[in-house]
């Protein structure tokens, strides 16, 4: 089954948190699938990545530009894996009936919102009826994450 982290953002937005994320995964010569809710969050967050990261860059691209299999960070709306990733990335509430196909998911959702935040306990309860391994993760005064 895919391990499943639960990271509840309550310090910085997702376009600050996703980077560095993204940074540790590259670290792990590991590909990634961030699946976004919609094209706006999806522009936006791909402009962030060209600016946002500590290495201020993270090598991403998305349909527009292109080439998946070359891009060790793909950018989606869709429940796809172009790029051979091993970690999904579920952000605002994005679901994917493809969880198995990956070793890990990270589930990022706005713990400031409470709709949002409701929405999670459900996808967290859902995950662990399914036989997924669950973890949570939330965010520390520093923007690290700290395991609950």
């Amino acid at each position: 089954m895919t391990d499943i982290g639960f990271y509840h953002l309550t310090t910085s937005p997702l376009e600050r948190a996703l980077p560095l994320l993204l940074e540790k995964t590259l670290a792990t010569q590991k590909r990634a699938v961030v699946m976004c809710t919609s094209e706006e969050r999806l522009y936006y967050l791909n402009s962030a990545l060209w600016t946002l990261g500590r290495i201020s860059f993270i090598p991403h691209g998305s349909a527009k530009e292109g080439m998946a299999e070359d891009q060790p960070v793909w950018l989606t709306t869709f429940d796809e894996n172009p790029n051979g990733a091993q970690f999904l990335f579920l952000t605002e509430g994005a679901v994917s009936p493809s969880l198995t196909s990956y070793e890990r998911c990270l589930d990022i959702f706005d713990g400031n919102d409470p709709e949002a935040l409701a929405a999670a306990r459900v996808r967290w309860k859902a995950y662990k009826d399914a036989g997924h391994e669950v973890t949570y993760w939330k965010q520390n005064e520093t923007g690290g994450w700290e395991k609950g």
